[in-house]
């Protein structure tokens, strides 16, 4: 693993914001009959999704979040000196990057740096990486890192190994330089052989669009899907993360030197309600330790950390300072952890964004 240790950086706040428009899973009932909607419902621990209907974007609800944030933690968006977006729904293709989009909308200086950065389960973790490595190494001051995807806008309604599991959600967290001594380990890693067991086959420079690309097929499961939807080996997934998963977080521990006891609370990334209770159970963790959003929300990529602590933590982070783990891990594949004093700081319950608040550019 890779380890870092960063000091004088504090998150001063988190805040995360879905569509407003949910969908519960019994609307797949009549696609897939009842019972095997309940299986996978009991298996993933999804009850029920927040998605965009076609017009909000990555950056819509990053942006709701973002304005939320500023505003509850009273910084004017001119003295925030760079911006960060992990996704791996961005608003165009290619160019241009959606942070410079956003560097606008939010009414953020000409002076303040903005780039996207293409990351999706680990997205999150790698995004605070970074944001704290520019105010420790480069003397920023204030760091906006943004995260979210629309994800179930990438799946095939057909697929249910993706569509009855992905939701859509955007985030905001506020970093900021600070004069104690405070730490904010990492540990981080990659295995690249991994990257064709969650992956959109076409569309990219690798396999272009063509008039076939888009055409949706049956595959393995009886799920119909084209190569513009995404694919996910779910068996695979669940392999690599019993494998990388407890090593990543020993690393953590050991490099921050606290005990599992120690920690406050575990903030995985929301893959599967059946994987976190199995890493739990495997690590020997307590199951309240460990808290759970993928009822409410689905796996939202790399807004699933911050939905996690908006909408399970708040009360407690608002309030007091704790000891969390967090941990991102999938897509790629690609696994980071972060180990923060985090607390009291401004953490609003999850912001819902209508369709009608969709940038019209």
């Amino acid at each position: 693993m890779a380890v870092a240790k960063i000091h004088g950086v504090k998150v001063a706040g988190v805040a995360s914001a879905v569509p407003a428009t949910v969908r519960p899973l019994t609307e797949f009932a009549a696609q897939y009959g009842t019972d095997e909607v309940q299986r996978i419902s009991q298996s993933t621990g999804v009850e029920r999704q927040h998605i965009s209907l076609g017009k909000l974007c990555t950056s819509d609800l990053c942006a709701a979040a973002a304005r939320r944030l500023l505003t509850d933690l009273q910084w004017d968006p001119t003295s925030v000196e760079a911006v960060i977006l992990v996704s791996q729904t961005f608003d165009f293709p290619s160019v241009p990057a959606t942070a410079c989009t956003l560097q606008m909308r939010l009414g953020l200086p000409s002076t303040c740096a903005a780039f996207d950065l293409a990351l999706g389960c680990s997205g999150h973790v790698y995004g605070l990486w970074i944001a704290a490595s520019l105010i420790a190494a480069s003397g920023l001051n204030r760091v906006l890192l943004l995260a979210g995807d629309v994800a179930s806008r990438t799946c095939s309604p057909l697929d249910r190994s993706t569509s009855l599991l992905f939701g859509d959600a955007g985030s905001a967290t506020a970093l900021e330089k600070e004069n104690a001594d405070s730490e904010m380990v990492f540990s981080l890693g990659t295995d690249g052989t991994g990257w064709n067991n969650l992956l959109i086959p076409a569309g990219g420079s690798r396999h272009p669009r063509d008039e076939g690309s888009a055409v949706r097929r049956h595959a393995e499961g009886k799920n119909i899907r084209s190569l513009e939807d995404v694919f996910m080996n779910g068996a695979e997934i669940f392999a690599f993360t019993l494998r990388e998963v407890p090593p990543l977080v020993d690393s953590l521990l050991a490099a921050s030197h606290w005990t599992r006891e120690q920690v406050d609370y575990f903030v995985f990334h929301q893959a599967n309600k059946f994987m976190l209770q199995h890493l739990a159970k495997f690590m020997k963790l307590p199951l309240d330790k460990v808290p759970i959003s993928l009822q409410e929300y689905g796996n939202t990529s790399s807004a699933s950390i911050p939905v996690t602590i908006n909408s399970r933590l708040a009360e407690v982070v608002r309030s007091r300072s704790v000891r969390l783990a967090l941990a991102g891990f999938g897509v790629g594949y690609s696994w980071a952890a972060c180990g923060l004093n985090c607390g009291p700081i401004v953490a609003p319950d999850v912001v819902l964004v209508q369709e009608a608040e969709a940038w019209s550019c």
